[in-house]
């Protein structure tokens, strides 16, 4: 079992910033895959990034140029600055750690972009 717990999130103006954190603990093996999800209300869970243990790493379009996804491996964390909030970014953000074929997830984080 792996046990997530984030934090970072909150309210902040358009074209503020905010830094989201995610600790991971329990059984981790190496090779395997940290990252984020946001679900704002009425729509679907989508992937804003992740990053692989071994560097890889993607994020979405929407957000490429203002978020930077990173980790410390020895920490078992990883980290999502956001840069440039807009309003559109207003969601739950939740952290998620794959390994060995298994997802879990963290409990998720409000993240609100308004003036």
């Amino acid at each position: 079992q792996v046990q997530l717990v984030e934090s970072g999130g909150g309210l902040v103006q358009p074209g503020g910033s905010l830094r989201l954190s995610c600790a991971a603990s329990g059984s981790i093996f190496s090779g395997n895959t940290m990252g984020w999800y946001r679900q704002a209300p009425g729509k679907e869970r989508e992937l804003v990034a992740f990053k692989t243990s071994g560097g890889a790493t993607n994020s979405a379009d929407s957000v490429k140029g203002r978020f930077t996804i990173s980790r410390e491996n020895a920490k078992n964390t990883v980290y999502l600055q956001m840069n440039s909030l807009k309003p559109e970014d207003t969601a739950v953000y939740y952290c998620y750690f794959q390994q060995i074929g298994r997802t879990y997830w963290g409990q998720g984080t409000q993240v609100t972009v308004s003036s």
